[in-house]
């Protein structure tokens, strides 16, 4: 009985050898495929971050009474690649909306952005 045991313990030892392969065949690409997936959403996060920056920047500038065009420049410098800044004032407010494309494969539809609004200077005098 031990005997019988022993080849059937052996046959089926011989018999799996080849499931670690394919498994492994399997589960490598898969890991591959969620590394990247890590590294493109720490890549999305930074520029979302950077996308808040640039903004918050565009809006210092322009409260501070500067033209528009350095509020421009202010923010673009902070931005990611390939953002678009628009600056507006409505009343006593000026808004810098930030908008950029996600990074990665361009089919992929993630599009960044912010919003910052800063009161203007030249709004606020001396208390009644």
């Amino acid at each position: 009985m031990c005997r019988s045991e022993g080849n059937t313990r052996e046959g089926r030892a011989r018999a799996d050898r080849g499931y670690v392969t394919a498994e492994a065949a399997v589960v490598i690409p898969a890991l591959v495929l969620f590394a990247a997936l890590l590294v493109w959403a720490l890549m999305a996060a930074a520029a979302q971050i950077r996308c808040v920056d640039a903004a918050r920047a565009g809006a210092r500038a322009a409260s501070r009474s500067e033209p528009a065009e350095v509020a421009v420049a202010a923010a673009r410098e902070a931005a990611p690649t390939g953002a678009r800044v628009e600056v507006e004032r409505v009343g006593d407010l000026w808004r810098v909306r930030v908008a950029a494309p996600g990074p990665g494969p361009r089919g992929l539809p993630v599009r960044l952005g912010a919003q910052a609004v800063a009161l203007a200077e030249d709004s606020v005098g001396p208390p009644p």
